[in-house]
């Protein structure tokens, strides 16, 4: 008896220093993956994912978004080598013999010592909803035809699958995690994209050339599926020593977005629905303080999300809110502070981020109570606050980040410096399914995933709940 008293104390004496040992654990998972730690190469320019197409001013970089605000619309643009050209596209429905043609524009612009090819956009409107379309751009022996699949009617209980990429660059880890995500049997849509394309700013002179061999290699995707465009701190392109002074110059050029249809003034923050989710994309690097445009319109957009309609509301943006790597560490601190309660407030789902070259993604936290005076400044768990996910891992030449905030913080549910992208899959208003995929993996492995449950309809129905 003696003896089995002393089992069952040792055995408390366990459990009581497990149970302490798991309180006072800071955050959640730091991945062991053992990955290599090289910096990714460019992929050299001949290599076939640069090629240009055939024929003499032969359409190229071609690459379609969302054309405006209810999913009706496609921009499709691309590119002229030689001379302008046509700007006319013509299209036509799967099922049908009835050719249909719109005329869009064409820009140019300089930057320092290169001017750049003849840049087309046309917004096509009024297309029917989740039907496949094919089009054509160019003319004569250099035609060049291509498809895309409208969204299903914007509806609450509307199932989509978004793909989300940043930070992508033109290395073979770019081109590794391209090749991932086409194949992913999840079979993303579109693509929320958080920023930071072609990298053209990390050559000497910001190298234009090296946005016309970007928009070749993704050609491939973007061509048939919308990518959703955010802009990061590559995309600035600000070169004052050297006469640009205009921020964003070759990014507004070439991606153009349905900004207007959303009241925005600005193509680096706009809003679009699509299927059941409303995705609001801001800019982490056009101010957005108190008074200033990017905040006006926020203010006055969220009221408008009506989640009976889209429950589902994301938000997409390229610096991280939430981040525990060492590198970029805080370095979306006074955007949090200036947005994080409107986040809660409006019951936002989940908040999409690039900048960190690599994954993380958080609880629900939020860090809204503190005042200069109270000192409440630890994040701490809130049902009714975003997840906050990092995934800036898209394959870049500067590499992966390795360095983490040590002990993990509370917030941070799981982390990982992988190459790799994400799947976010809403199956009806209440539930949705996210899931990391890094490219060392299977095309079907997770390398950590959530299932989401939509906040707008948890918390009514907390309500109706403690109403009876």
């Amino acid at each position: 008896m003696g003896t089995n008293r002393v089992g069952v104390g040792s055995v408390y004496l366990l459990a009581c220093l497990i149970l302490g040992a798991l309180r006072s654990c800071n955050g959640g998972i730091s991945s062991s993956y053992a990955r290599s730690n090289s910096i990714s190469a460019d992929m050299p320019l001949n290599s076939d994912v640069f090629a240009v197409p055939p024929g003499y001013n032969s359409p190229q970089q071609v690459h379609i978004t969302q054309g405006d605000h209810e999913g009706k619309g496609v921009i499709i643009s691309w590119v002229t080598p030689d001379e302008p050209g046509s700007s006319e596209v013509i299209y036509w429905a799967e099922n049908s013999e009835l050719k249909k043609h719109a005329v869009g524009t064409v820009v140019t612009y300089k930057y320092y010592n290169y001017s750049s090819p003849y840049i087309h956009h046309c917004t096509i409107k009024n297309l029917e909803y989740d039907t496949k379309y094919f089009y054509e751009v160019g003319i004569g022996n250099a035609k060049r035809q291509f498809w895309f699949i409208t969204p299903p009617e914007v509806g609450p209980d509307v199932p989509y699958t978004f793909g989300l990429i940043g930070d992508l660059g033109q290395t073979f880890d770019s081109n590794r995690t391209l090749t991932h995500y086409e194949s992913n049997p999840a079979k993303g849509k579109a693509v929320l994209f958080v920023g930071d394309l072609s990298y053209a700013d990390a050559y000497p002179l910001h190298d234009n050339n090296r946005w016309d061999s970007w928009a070749r290699f993704v050609e491939r995707s973007v061509a048939y599926q919308p990518w959703i465009w955010s802009a990061g701190n590559h995309e600035i392109d600000f070169l004052p020593e050297y006469g640009e002074t205009e921020p964003f110059k070759p990014y507004t050029h070439r991606y153009y977005v349905p900004y207007k249809s959303s009241g925005s003034t600005s193509p680096l923050w706009y809003s679009i629905k699509r299927a059941s989710a409303y995705i609001i994309v801001m800019s982490s690097y056009s101010a957005y303080g108190m008074y200033t445009p990017q905040y006006k319109w926020l203010m006055s957009e969220l009221p408008k999300v009506n989640r009976s309609e889209t429950p589902w509301l994301i938000v997409v943006m390229h610096c991280p809110l939430y981040s525990s790597y060492v590198h970029h560490y805080m370095e979306g601190e006074t955007m949090r502070v200036m947005y994080e309660q409107y986040f809660v407030q409006y019951k936002v789902d989940v908040v999409f981020s690039g900048h960190v070259h690599a994954y993380e993604r958080t609880g629900r936290v939020s860090n809204i109570a503190y005042n200069i005076e109270n000192g409440l400044c630890t994040p701490r768990n809130d049902g009714l606050a975003p997840v906050y996910i990092t995934i800036g891992d898209g394959g870049n030449q500067e590499g992966l980040l390795y360095e983490m905030v040590d002990p993990q913080p509370r917030y941070s549910a799981y982390r990982e410096p992988s190459y790799g992208h994400g799947i976010f899959d809403i199956k009806n208003k209440t539930h949705a399914y996210f899931a990391w995929h890094r490219n060392q993996d299977g095309y079907a492995v997770e390398g950590d995933s959530l299932w989401f449950e939509n906040l707008y309809w948890k918390s009514s129905q907390d309500s109706l709940s403690t109403s009876f």
